[in-house]
């Protein structure tokens, strides 16, 4: 599937380099308002294919997008110091408004993927940009989030990750929300499995596991001011759906109900195909509602996208 990644900063790179280790992408078209960077990324990822899948690499301009199977949109800019979530959603907006018509004039059957935050606006204000039917157009939404709840949860449980069952729900923020009540570990109730495990979950236990899931982009970017490797992992497993039509359930966000968040959905090759929702505690779904109405507070406060 040949693949455009439009920003190649720290996500953007890390992105196009997982897709080239797992062979997801046969060709990879790199885009950036530097020049310079997408040609010397293009250069050094390609460095990468002979030891991985031979994947054709290079930095171009929109028009080369043409026949593209997906895009990857990466290219917002990060948070500045003190800067509130809705100022960087201001900046990005403008942003993504002069880049999503290049895209779609070029690529109109791509599959848009957003990554850039706050992913959940804005994968709203691509879907509204773009015209689409809502499936086509989706965010990286808590996909990384529920992997780390997942690894969290296996390392406590002595079990691989893959084995654990569970989601994070709402926005990909402070505001998501983990949700306990419908985790099963190889088809088990989490508490029966916990129990015959000799791993109960504490109310201890289950603090410490929603710390280190929703505090783990903080503390790596304290460390070394982005999140590139998790998040580029995420878009391969969303892309990888969509090339094999898998039919994989992933926490994407999407449009729902007047806002935009992640909910357990189908993906596949026409991106997503069905949005379940898991059974949820009462609390869960208060809080849920709660975060979904952030975010469409975010959403309204960008106004009406002009049309392509």
């Amino acid at each position: 599937m040949k693949v455009g990644v439009v920003g190649t900063g720290s996500v953007g790179s890390c992105a196009a380099y997982a897709m080239i280790m797992s062979g997801v992408a046969s060709e990879l078209v790199l885009i950036d308002p530097d020049e310079a960077l997408a040609r010397a990324q293009a250069g050094d990822l390609a460095d990468a294919t002979p030891f991985a899948s031979p994947v054709r690499v290079a930095a171009a301009g929109y028009g080369e997008l043409e026949g593209a199977g997906a895009v990857v949109l990466c290219c917002g800019v990060r948070q500045r110091p003190g800067e509130s979530r809705m100022e960087l959603l201001a900046r990005n907006a403008a942003i993504f408004g002069s880049v999503v018509p290049q895209v779609l004039e070029r690529a109109p059957g791509a599959i848009l993927l957003v990554v850039s935050n706050p992913v959940d606006a804005l994968t709203d204000l691509v879907w509204k940009a773009s015209g689409r039917p809502a499936g086509r157009v989706l965010g990286s939404g808590t996909t990384l989030d529920t992997a780390r709840f997942r690894c969290s949860l296996g390392r406590h449980l002595g079990v691989a990750p893959g084995s654990v069952h569970g989601y994070v729900l709402g926005e990909h923020g402070d505001s998501e929300v983990l949700a306990w009540s419908s985790v099963a570990v190889g088809g088990v109730p989490l508490e029966t499995f916990a129990d015959q495990a000799g791993r109960p979950l504490t109310p201890e236990a289950r603090a410490r596991i929603d710390g280190e899931v929703r505090h783990a982009a903080a503390r790596i970017i304290e460390g070394k001011g982005s999140t590139s490797f998790g998040i580029g992992g995420a878009v391969t497993q969303i892309l990888r759906a969509v090339r094999d039509d898998e039919r994989t359930l992933l926490t994407v966000s999407a449009p729902q109900d007047g806002s935009c968040y992640s909910l357990p959905r189908i993906v596949g090759a026409a991106g997503i195909e069905r949005t379940l929702v898991p059974s949820l505690s009462r609390e869960e779904h208060l809080a849920l509602d709660a975060s979904a109405a952030l975010i469409a507070e975010a959403i309204r406060s960008m106004g009406q996208p002009k049309e392509p």
